[in-house]
């Protein structure tokens, strides 16, 4: 192999990514706008939810009940008449409406155990049960400290302490904008080489090709390097900037490990997307491929579920791809700060599967260039 023909083979690729635009706009959204809003836009943490409230006892403890409501979990709380209660919650425009009922801190000074009645909008299903959970616990807490303000009570005999390693705070948007990073490596690295090579096909650029002094190695090679380094360096950015800077993740492992991982995934992936192209004829038969591949490697990876809730035959077969041990990757080394004696197991995976599938990609590359 002719590592002199390999580079400049490699940078034509560059340049004729760099000459399509839907390319470049779909690399420069999938490692910035596709990060961002997969982090601030997950669904099941509860954020500044509308609530109302009818006080119909008016009382302290009701006014304390009200004041509980704050930022960032609900919105400031609108107080409303009973009659329009049904009305806004039909309109969309609050998702909890809270009625505390007449005589409600009498009743409870007096040792009764009055109802407050909450309409939930369930349209938003995730929310509307975690939600309600919020709400349940902060008025049974200002109920209690309102009736005994000292905290006189007897203590439990045990006291769960709760201590989140990793991510403190529970923001789940941490977890969903790096798994973001994960899916946007797989599905570059699947449909940029795969892209440029049926872009050859179409283009008739391909014969131009077979009559030079290059091997098919030496093609297939300039195709991987060249698309994965601009995948890394995609990659490089939105892990530091995008994740570090923007969003505030407290990454915390070797950037550099798991840099290296990545290049490991993209050998791998990216000899996916070229077999692949190898079996299309025209763009948009390579756009149904990817779909039928692409979404059982992201869902069935464990960048979206566990893997441990999956059924065994499952969690077994996806062994074989290779996403899977680049999630197991990537979340132990940026979440859990993992060194190379905790992931080097999933480096050798990495490495295997990729020299497996470079060498049936280069088997079946070269009988598309006969």
């Amino acid at each position: 192999m002719d590592f002199g023909n390999v580079l400049q083979l490699g940078i034509k690729e560059i340049r004729g990514l760099l000459r399509d635009p839907i390319m470049m706009f779909l690399i420069l959204f999938s490692f910035t706008f596709q990060i961002q809003s997969s982090a601030q836009m997950e669904s099941e943490v509860l954020n500044h939810a509308p609530i109302a409230i009818v006080d119909e006892d008016g009382s302290p403890l009701s006014t304390r009940i009200i004041h509980a409501f704050q930022p960032p979990y609900f919105s400031e709380p609108s107080i409303i008449g009973w009659d329009e209660m049904d009305r806004r919650m039909d309109e969309g425009l609050d998702t909890f409406a809270l009625d505390i009922p007449p005589n409600f801190q009498s009743d409870v000074l007096a040792g009764k155990r009055p109802e407050i009645q909450l309409n939930v909008d369930a349209t938003q299903m995730t929310q509307a049960f975690s939600g309600a959970g919020y709400v349940q616990t902060i008025v049974s807490d200002e109920v209690a400290a309102f009736v005994d303000p000292g905290g006189s009570g007897q203590p439990p005999p045990a006291e769960l302490v709760l201590r989140a390693r990793f991510n403190p705070v529970l923001n789940s948007g941490w977890f969903q904008a790096v798994m973001g990073v994960s899916n946007s490596v797989t599905l570059l690295a699947l449909i940029l080489p795969g892209a440029a090579l049926i872009r050859e096909r179409e283009h008739g650029t391909i014969e131009h090709l077979l009559v030079m002094p290059v091997t098919a190695l030496e093609i297939m090679v300039s195709k991987l390097w060249s698309m994965s380094l601009v995948v890394l360096l995609g990659t490089l950015f939105a892990t530091v900037v995008m994740c570090g800077w923007v969003l505030g993740i407290p990454l915390q492992g070797s950037l550099t490990l798991f840099l290296v991982g990545t290049a490991l995934h993209l050998f791998a992936t990216a000899s996916l997307g070229i077999l692949l192209a190898t079996f299309a004829k025209t763009m948009p038969q390579f756009g149904i491929m990817m779909i039928l591949v692409l979404l059982p490697l992201q869902i069935l990876s464990g960048s979206q579920t566990p893997r441990e809730s999956m059924p065994d035959i499952v969690q077994n077969i996806m062994l074989a791809a290779p996403n899977t041990h680049y999630v197991i990757l990537a979340q132990s080394i940026l979440f859990r700060g993992a060194g190379l004696d905790v992931v080097w197991p999933q480096m050798l995976w990495l490495a295997a599967i990729a020299a497996i599938l470079f060498a049936v990609s280069l088997r079946y590359f070269r009988r598309f260039l006969q």
